[in-house]
């Protein structure tokens, strides 16, 4: 049973936004919510599944707002063979439903849509506000994707944006599912070797590495392409980062550039950038400092406009975990919580 979520469950639809993928949207029986918060889990996510998220649907309400969770073609295990392009491309679709639903709903096209992602999911954010609009990327791995025009969205919050790259440098200095630092360096060690011989070869759809050996870090039966491995892994990075390596504490500031530095000159962002770290996040080396990788990350996407992009909630989230799970957590998660509230309502009077 569920430590979070209320036996009998919490009330909502469940939309369609293609033909094969859904959003459910948390409602309120008392409520009237035109605007809407579209919430994107991390690596292994998918519907409902970062728990502190049952703490923001009983914050909202009696609010204006409404909570939608989604899932993407690379939800649960799939993300290992997912990117980023299609992953945003399916949120845009998403935001486009859901723009449209409300609108239908309510009359009017006042609505505010924010998007919120933890983990992974602030990846998608960041990409989704920093890329072309559309995309312009041709993957020969998945030639039936088709960009579509991403809508300009009211507000953005990034909930424990980490370095998958650091994270398993951490994992690689320590050991880890009972294994030593050695055992599993040797084995991480050939898996990068392969996988970089695989994306050599240059061939047209992706080549799963074996279970074995990724199950090392990862769970046994999510299968991870040669390509996403190295999007994560990023073993060129600082000089080469991967697709992924967003957050990486080495990243220079022309790298940033590229991505927090491009939010603003995109123009998908009507309100401001809040970024949310988790104070006491398992996943981030103790080597990171986190405040100071935050001042960076400002400094790139404010530029020379002081406040423009970057919103002044942005920090630490004290004592939080990477996902706010444990069983100490709901002094942060309650914290986490006023914290989005009070953005919601700022991004409320933004015309």
């Amino acid at each position: 049973m569920s430590k979070f979520w209320p036996k009998g469950g919490l009330p909502g639809i469940l939309h369609h936004y293609t033909e094969t993928l859904v959003t459910f949207e948390y409602t309120s029986p008392t409520a009237r919510q035109p605007h809407s918060l579209l919430f994107i889990g991390g690596l292994g996510d998918g519907l409902a599944t970062t728990s502190y998220t049952a703490d923001l649907v009983r914050a909202l309400a009696h609010t204006e707002w409404s909570l939608f969770t989604l899932n993407l073609t690379s939800s649960y295990n799939s993300w290992g063979v997912g990117h980023l392009d299609r992953d945003t491309d399916e949120i845009a679709a998403c935001a486009r439903y859901i723009k449209e639903y409300k609108e239908s709903k309510y009359g009017s096209s006042d609505g505010k849509l924010v998007l919120m992602g933890h983990s992974t999911g602030s990846q998608c954010v960041l990409h989704y506000l920093s890329r072309p609009n559309p995309h312009t990327s041709v993957k020969a791995f998945d030639p039936e994707l088709e960009h579509v025009l991403r809508p300009v969205v009211d507000g953005a919050i990034m909930q424990a944006p980490v370095s998958d790259r650091e994270a398993i440098l951490w994992v690689l200095e320590h050991g880890f599912k009972g294994r030593s630092s050695a055992e599993v360096k040797k084995v991480w060690g050939e898996l990068g070797e392969l996988a970089q011989e695989v994306v050599k070869k240059g061939e047209d759809c992706d080549e799963i590495l074996p279970l074995w050996m990724t199950s090392y870090i990862y769970a046994q039966d999510t299968p991870i392409s040669a390509r996403r491995f190295l999007s994560l892994f990023s073993p060129d990075s600082p000089r080469s980062p991967g697709e992924d390596d967003m957050f990486s504490s080495d990243l220079s500031e022309a790298t940033l550039g590229r991505t927090f530095g491009m939010v603003r000159e995109r123009g998908l962002l009507r309100h401001k950038l809040m970024v949310l770290m988790s104070g006491k996040d398992q996943a981030v080396p103790d080597w990171v400092d986190k405040d100071g990788l935050l001042a960076r990350w400002k400094k790139v996407a404010d530029g020379e406009q002081e406040g423009s992009v970057w919103d002044k909630g942005s920090g630490q989230i004290p004592g939080a975990s990477h996902a706010l799970s444990n069983d100490d957590q709901a002094e942060s998660r309650k914290w986490l919580v006023g914290r989005v509230l009070g953005y919601l309502q700022a991004a409320e009077e933004v015309k």
